[in-house]
């Protein structure tokens, strides 16, 4: 009986390592699907816009003749967009976060408020442009500047920030806010001191998430009626911009006429990938910074 009890506990111990082996392969293969499609679109990327990239067309203006096309006022209007979103977004987001996970009462109010921003999460980035469309071009009578674009993005955006960074409050262990307020620390004071350093690093890789995003958007600026043959360079928020993914976009919809425009939107995507790693590289810097200290 007793053998017969361990020869049935070894079968399924050796069924659960088939399935475990199965599995760990699946997964495996999903990652290295997802791996290899990703590099066959970035080696493809720099053999077709490596040659086109030199000095004078990341500081030139743009053009309608491909060999005379620069791209720095995208790369104006692409920074002058993320100089209103970052702030707006980390603010709002980062605020509305403690907001709901450390001061309002739990119950059924802020549990249809966090269903709701989880679900606006989901919802398609072209909704966003109709609503900054709506709201900042026409009612606020901002037109399609620089400002109007950032708000648009940075709205976008925002439900991830807040649910990552609730997330990350939540991760704090009560223990370290618990002996604050055992020191005689106010709520704010424990906030402020205690909790929101031990979160940044979780704050920020929801935030490097987020602003990834908004960076490489191009249906909400269409809907804004952002142009993409822009002369002048845009100088504040209030000025009249385009962005590289438009350019990137009106590239691709035109190599179907000039062959050229292709290699253009090739060599686009690459600076946008460059600007796109250097901001984030600034982000993680930091975040391990606080992940060393606390």
């Amino acid at each position: 009986m007793e053998k017969l009890e361990a020869l049935h506990l070894n079968n399924k111990i050796d069924a659960r390592v088939r399935k475990n082996s199965i599995w760990k392969s699946i997964f495996f293969l999903s990652t290295l699907f997802g791996l290899v499609v990703l590099a066959v679109l970035i080696i493809r990327v720099l053999f077709q816009g490596m040659s086109w990239i030199d000095i004078d067309f990341i500081v030139g203006r743009l053009s309608t003749t491909a060999e005379n096309a620069g791209i720095m006022g995208a790369i104006l209007g692409t920074l002058w967009v993320m100089v209103v979103v970052i702030p707006v977004t980390l603010i709002i987001g980062v605020g509305t976060a403690i907001f709901l996970e450390l001061y309002s009462k739990k119950g059924r109010f802020q549990s249809i408020i966090e269903t709701n921003i989880s679900n606006l999460a989901g919802v398609p980035s072209i909704v966003y442009g109709l609503l900054g469309l709506t709201v900042f071009v026409r009612l606020a009578d901002l037109g399609n500047v620089v400002l109007a674009g950032g708000l648009t993005l940075a709205l976008l955006v925002l439900p991830i920030l807040i649910v990552s960074a609730q997330e990350a409050l939540r991760a704090v262990p009560g223990h370290l806010s618990e002996a604050s307020y055992g020191m005689g620390a106010t709520k704010w004071q424990t906030i402020r001191r205690i909790i929101l350093p031990a979160a940044i690093p979780s704050i920020l890789t929801g935030a490097i998430l987020a602003l990834s995003r908004a960076i490489g958007e191009t249906a909400p600026l269409t809907v804004l009626g952002i142009p993409a043959l822009l002369i002048p360079f845009p100088e504040g928020l209030f000025d009249t911009f385009t962005a590289l993914p438009m350019q990137i976009y009106y590239w691709t919809i035109d190599s179907s006429l000039v062959a050229e425009y292709a290699n253009l939107a090739a060599a686009t995507i690459i600076i946008l990938l460059i600007i796109l790693f250097l901001l984030n590289s600034v982000a993680i810097f930091i975040r391990n910074k606080y992940q060393h200290r606390y």
